[in-house]
């Protein structure tokens, strides 16, 4: 098995359950780790995921907004698996980098594992 790593993505979304960021919207950093089943010898971008496309749907599903980071999460796995079934586990996290809380310094986010059915 092989991991894909993709860390501290930026992005900027309108997610969040205030008014406020649904308006204005936030900065998000996201970091994604996909295991997944491979040939012992990757000699093709077809042997291996395309860490363009997994960047492209997260930027896709950046876009729609949703109410919850859990949601945000579990939408991006659900359309990574979707995209290749040959994965195995998907590692995410995503931080808000500018929560709507008065006097904060710092960060807050959500991670989750979801494992998946390898469908070859």
């Amino acid at each position: 098995m092989f991991t894909i790593h993709l860390d501290q993505l930026k992005f900027h979304g309108h997610h969040g359950v205030h008014d406020e960021e649904t308006l204005v919207g936030n900065n998000f950093e996201v970091s994604v780790s996909v295991t997944f089943i491979a040939p012992e010898k990757i000699e093709s971008l077809s042997d291996t995921i395309n860490y363009v496309a997994l960047h492209q749907i997260i930027r896709d599903i950046f876009k729609k907004p949703v109410k919850l980071l859990e949601t945000l999460a579990l939408d991006i796995c659900d359309q990574l698996n979707a995209y290749d079934r040959r994965i195995k586990s998907i590692n995410i996290s995503i931080n808000k980098l500018n929560p709507p809380i008065n006097n904060f310094t710092g960060s807050v986010g959500v991670s989750i594992i979801k494992e998946y059915e390898v469908l070859l």
